[in-house]
């Protein structure tokens, strides 16, 4: 496979410009800026800017002026930015309350099945009872693995696996390989049964990072991996000629869409080598649809388990997204450190 060209200069500065915009955007403690700013952490590990952490941290400390808000799955995703701003200053208060999180979802969050969390977000309006959505595999699943590995709680670690082994077991098609975007188990059905683009994006980047997590001795390594693998060669197989994918993934007529583009693109790089021509691809579509401002465009809105395929396709892509922000940082910032298992 060939080496993947790109310009390490230019990959740097429009990180900078995404960081930059990303900062000039107003958000609440949920998972809009969960997403946004776990973006900029990774853009931290690669370049190494600490006043992107000075910044985030600034941020927390503000919102915590009024103590922590209340829990939700979602919200969760802040975790990723506490327990990055722990390794950043060794302060214990961000590690007491990504605990405190932790010990939310594992002992207080609601669950059905196997103990599969029950997607919540913020709002009482906005109940789903025993749903399964894949957001939560990124903003619960894999927050509970990072703060198990480092606190060595395995009762975190293991209530995190648990989560990607439900959301496999009633997310994943066992013909397409691909991820439904959400799971009834009182209706006993995927409710539209459409394959979204964040959603497999939520689904792909969460398993590659779980590999670099769980020891390959650990049962649980070979059923992620395997998940991911048979995933993933589905999804290179509808990559589109822009380099990007579809936000119904399965329909190329359906607009192309950022968040879940640089999701996808991103676990492609746990694979070394093997996807090199895709991602190739993919480092043209993307760059293409970030401004010189830093404001990543063609990104869908804020998404429920929409009821049919044109719910989804009539999903707004024109605003800058917290999410759309985030993920174009995670691909850009991965694309630089080369990640390999």
């Amino acid at each position: 496979m060939a080496k993947l060209e790109f310009d390490e200069q230019q990959i740097k500065e429009v990180i900078d410009n995404v960081v930059e915009r990303t900062f000039n955007m107003d958000f609440p403690w949920d998972w809009p800026g969960g997403v946004a700013f776990y973006g900029i952490t990774e853009a931290y590990d690669a370049t190494g800017k600490s006043e992107y952490m000075d910044r985030l941290k600034a941020w927390i400390d503000e919102e915590l002026e009024d103590g922590l808000p209340p829990l939700t799955v979602n919200a969760s995703s802040i975790g990723h930015i506490l327990l990055s701003l722990y390794d950043y200053t060794g302060e214990e208060k961000y590690l007491e309350i990504a605990t405190e999180m932790a010990e939310y979802l594992i002992n207080d969050a609601e669950k059905f099945d196997d103990d599969v969390l029950q997607h919540t977000v913020n709002g009482d309006k906005y109940t789903f009872p025993e749903q399964a959505w894949v957001d939560t595999m990124f903003m619960a699943g894999y927050f509970l693995l990072r703060i198990g590995k480092l606190l060595d709680r395995e009762d975190f670690f293991e209530f995190g696996l648990k989560q990607y082994h439900g959301h496999e077991k009633f997310l994943q098609d066992d013909d397409t390989d691909l991820y439904y975007h959400g799971w009834d188990n009182i209706a006993g059905n995927n409710m539209s049964s459409i394959f979204w683009a964040r959603g497999n994006s939520w689904a792909a980047i969460t398993m590659a990072r779980a590999l670099e997590l769980v020891e390959v001795q650990h049962p649980s390594y070979m059923i992620i991996d395997g998940s991911l693998r048979d995933q993933q060669s589905a999804l290179v197989r509808l990559q589109k000629d822009s380099g990007l994918w579809s936000t119904v993934v399965t329909d190329p007529a359906t607009y192309d869409e950022l968040s879940g583009s640089c999701g996808i693109a991103a676990s492609l790089l746990v694979r070394g080598k093997l996807y090199n021509k895709y991602i190739q691809k993919s480092i043209d579509g993307i760059l293409r649809n970030i401004k010189e401002d830093g404001s990543v465009m063609n990104v869908s809105a804020g998404t429920a388990v929409m009821n049919n395929k044109e719910g989804y396709e009539h999903v707004p892509a024109k605003r800058v997204q917290g999410w759309g922000q985030g993920l174009a940082l995670v691909f850009l910032a991965s694309l630089l450190k080369q990640r390999n298992i």
